[in-house]
């Protein structure tokens, strides 16, 4: 398969460079200590067309596709510094806006989609729980219906956007004994009565990145704001899912690219014992790895952008991607570390930051043991 980037592509990649170089980098040491969430960073990146990128033309979005979506993420991951940022847009894009484009109703397209392709709206997903993490469709929140509405019961955790966002998708049992049969999903507006955005949550990285708990408590949602069928909210949540998986992690390959240049560079500025260190093969092998890792994750991630556009379900290759590039940020992170030595353990240096951030790869959008697990049911195992 051809995954090599068209020339409007690749000048699409340079431009989100070099607009995140200059628009995307500021102060972010204070910001990261503060957990300052960029809401003028958000708004130009609004206005650069990133939250239009993958919407079709017809909704008064860019039409780019999942391909040109990957292209221009990976421009940000690599000439931004803010991945908190970044990792509000994958959230907002591929678990709020792409649910709405692939199961939404005609006037859900035309009620929601410019608002959060404009930036006036900010995104969110309640699917986890409390008690329900990687088990998500073992979620108690509960639906009933009444008359031409439902009422909402129950606690979102790890909602990331959850301070800012405007809309919510939601995702709520309507008969626990149905399993995942009986789960619906919902768009529901901030101001619906009944949504509570509860305590804010602290992270170890991806701290520029907002995050709370969501209570509904007799939350009145009109029947026109069910996304897709009653009783088939899990069609909505692994089609959010499969994209997801597929590009929550194009941002990161940008990462990697830039934390091997940065490496290199210093492995040939920085001299030990009469040479540069990257004269070291130990040094050397280091390098070797992150490069080797780049050209291993590349393929995967544009792989799933070439079969969404071309309507080819991509579960399992959406799960393989998420867990190498997930477990390869994070190594390639430790080895950024290792190569700049104590300079890379302070925080001036911001290599400890990509390390943070790194680590929530780990968990957000299923566990590598999940997407273990999904791979092997793939396999027929």
């Amino acid at each position: 398969m051809d995954w090599v980037l068209s020339e409007d592509q690749m000048e699409l990649q340079r431009e989100a460079i070099k607009f995140a170089r200059s628009a995307l980098c500021g102060d972010m040491i204070e910001r990261d200590r503060n957990d300052g969430f960029d809401r003028a960073g958000w708004q130009k990146c609004a206005d650069f067309g990133v939250l239009r990128a993958p919407i079709p033309k017809e909704h008064g979005g860019m039409g780019l596709g999942l391909s040109g979506t990957i292209a221009l993420m990976e421009g940000l991951g690599y000439g931004a510094r803010d991945q908190g940022l970044l990792f509000s847009l994958n959230a907002h894009l591929w678990t709020n806006s792409i649910p709405i484009v692939v199961h939404g109703t005609e006037a859900q397209k035309r009620r929601y989609l410019e608002s959060l392709s404009d930036g006036t709206l900010i995104g969110a997903n309640g699917a986890s729980e409390p008690g329900a993490g990687s088990d998500v469709f073992a979620m108690t929140a509960r639906a009933e219906r009444r008359g031409d509405h439902y009422v909402l019961n129950g606690a979102k955790t790890f909602v990331t956007n959850a301070p800012i966002a405007g809309l919510f998708v939601v995702y709520a049992t309507l008969d626990p004994g149905l399993g995942p049969m009986g789960i619906t999903a919902f768009i529901v507006e901030r101001d619906a009565p009944g949504l509570h955005v509860g305590r804010e949550l602290k992270k170890m990285g991806l701290r520029t990145s907002p995050m709370a708990e969501v209570i509904f408590d007799d939350c009145k949602v009109a029947v026109a704001n069910r996304l897709g069928r009653e009783g088939r909210g899990v069609d909505v949540f692994e089609c959010s899912m499969e994209w997801e998986r597929g590009a929550i992690l194009a941002s990161c390959l940008g990462v990697l690219r830039r934390q091997l240049d940065a490496c290199i560079a210093h492995a040939r500025q920085r001299k030990q014992f009469g040479q540069a260190i990257g004269k070291f093969q130990s040094v050397a092998n280091l390098l070797v790895d992150m490069k080797l890792r780049i050209e291993t994750c590349r393929p995967l991630v544009y792989r799933i952008g070439h079969m969404k556009d071309r309507g080819q379900p991509s579960f399992m290759e959406s799960a393989l991607a998420k867990l190498h590039v997930s477990e390869s940020y994070v190594q390639s992170s430790i080895d950024a570390m290792r190569i700049f030595g104590g300079y890379g353990y302070m925080v001036e240096q911001e290599a400890e930051r990509d390390l943070r951030d790194a680590m929530g790869s780990l968990f957000y959008s299923g566990t590598s043991e999940v997407q273990r697990a999904i791979i092997a049911r793939s396999l027929g195992l």
